[in-house]
């Protein structure tokens, strides 16, 4: 093992997957107090609006994968929405949790006993097209930190379109750009960071070292096999996005 390997190992950082998504309902409270409790760096959620304007952590388009209702997001109001079961799925023990707010999330990060992170991907094509955008800027900034300056939260999306609209709204935020299949011959060019999936890196290694060339950090998602941790640690990832936050962490520190 040489000593820059281990370097790398422990500088890189863990960001929570929809919190520790392995063990919990994703999105959930109780998903990201236990990914704050196992040592996440940041926590990573999607975020959508819903028919009255409120933000929410939700993945899907519509509920009826994490919920025990039926409907699309933008549809329903957050009323609608708190009054569903979301954490019923994953097993009788985590029924009863509610859709979270993602104004609730961020002050369970501001409350940590450490700095963490929050990697906020806006969910599209939606039917809010860019409110989606102005109100998570909306919220930043009520919190003071739309301007980036402490770098606790970036931004993330697959669309260039909502990534731009970020950068007018909030030049400051860190954006990363992700990407599923390939490599996109056109990126935002105020985007920092380049977000691939863990399939993609599989396949095409060298895409890591390309992507440093190019001058931009690389976040890989989502990585949960000690196989695909090492194969980040060689091609010299910066970040690991993860459902296991607490198990990538302990075999990162067991190198």
């Amino acid at each position: 093992m040489t000593r820059l390997f281990l370097s790398t190992a422990r500088a890189t950082r863990v960001v929570a997957h929809r919190g520790a998504s392995h063990e919990h309902p994703e999105h959930t409270l109780a998903a990201y107090r236990q990914a704050i409790a196992d040592g996440a760096d940041a926590l990573e959620c999607d975020v959508r609006l819903t028919a009255d304007r409120r933000l929410v952590c939700v993945h899907d388009r519509r509920v009826e994968r994490t919920s025990d209702g039926r409907g699309v997001v933008s549809e329903m109001t957050y009323e609608e929405l708190a009054a569903l079961d979301f954490g019923g799925w994953k097993g009788a023990e985590h029924r009863g949790a509610r859709v979270l707010l993602f104004e609730d999330l961020l002050e369970e990060a501001l409350a940590a006993d450490r700095p963490v992170g929050l990697a906020v991907e806006t969910k599209h094509p939606t039917r809010a097209g860019g409110a989606l955008e102005a109100e998570l800027v909306r919220v930043l900034r009520a919190y003071g930190l739309a301007d980036g300056s402490d770098g606790r939260v970036e931004v993330m999306s697959f669309s260039r379109t909502a990534l731009t609209r970020m950068h007018r709204l909030a030049p400051g935020l860190p954006a990363v750009y992700l990407m599923e299949r390939r490599l996109r011959p056109v990126r935002p060019p105020f985007a920092t960071h380049a977000g691939p999936g863990i399939e993609l890196v599989r396949r095409d290694p060298g895409l890591v070292g390309r992507l440093k060339a190019r001058g931009l950090s690389v976040r890989v998602w989502t990585v949960d096999e000690p196989e695909d941790v090492e194969l980040c640690l060689r091609l010299g990832v910066d970040t690991i996005i993860t459902n296991r936050p607490r198990e990538v962490r302990e075999h990162l520190y067991a190198l």
